[in-house]
């Protein structure tokens, strides 16, 4: 039909035009992102909009969206997932306010991006993701990219990473009823934890602190999270 075939041409200008954006033009964009969306909003720790600053999220959308990689809202990248609008990103690490030594599981990999943030913050980043090929592609733009203290492996994420625990932040980028008991278990004391929790509509955005094995939960705001896939479904179907 016309109609498509003029979108489809619309759609090719677009990727076109996003292609020979120079460099500077993309570092501009970064700069506003951070001030109007970022500031503006309340994130103020200097770590944090820095590294949102730093981080290249051109890089981590997909051709067809790479004209709005800094608009604020989230973008398709396949297989039903999103990458987070840039607030989130920032609120959720400034959030769990990770430190250079600090060990970090980042659940819901997707394209790779928020590891990438967290990479300049913390020591390490261990990321997992359950679709095999989202797993894949983000582990080798995060390796072009030279983030080296990241690493990514397909599996289900309500099991965690426990070779590589304990983990003195974790982030859930996807919603889920309740925190998986695995998760609780490869969490430092004192640790934190945040994650979107599905206990209704809208999802709840919430911190949780260990404290001497008990789980400490301070409401955040309300979010909107793709859900988490694997064994979780199995655990709502006991419920």
């Amino acid at each position: 039909m016309l109609w498509k075939r003029i979108f489809l041409l619309i759609l090719f200008l677009f990727s076109i035009f996003s292609l020979c954006l120079a460099a500077d033009d993309f570092k501009d964009l970064r700069r506003q992102m951070v001030e109007n969306q970022l500031k503006k909003r309340g994130i103020k720790n200097k770590r944090v909009l820095w590294a949102m600053n730093e981080v290249k999220r051109h890089k981590f959308v997909p051709l067809q969206s790479i004209a709005y990689a800094y608009a604020d809202h989230p973008l398709r990248i396949g297989n039903g997932q999103t990458i987070s609008q840039p607030y989130i990103v920032a609120l959720m690490t400034e959030i769990i306010d990770p430190k250079k030594t600090d060990r970090v599981l980042e659940i819901g990999t997707g394209s790779g991006y928020q590891a990438a943030v967290l990479s300049l913050l913390s020591g390490e980043v261990y990321s997992v993701e359950i679709i095999p090929e989202l797993a894949k592609s983000a582990a080798t733009r995060l390796n072009k990219l030279e983030y080296k203290n990241v690493f990514v492996k397909a599996g289900d994420g309500f099991l965690g990473w426990p070779e590589a625990a304990p983990f003195d932040c974790i982030i859930i980028t996807c919603s889920t009823p309740r925190i998986p008991e695995p998760l609780i278990a490869q969490l430092k004391e004192a640790g934190r934890l945040i994650l979107p929790l599905a206990e209704g509509y809208p999802q709840k955005l919430c911190l949780f602190t260990k404290d001497k094995n008990k789980m400490v939960k301070k409401y955040i705001t309300d979010v909107l999270f793709v859900p988490m896939k694997g064994k979780v479904e199995q655990e709502k179907m006991r419920d």
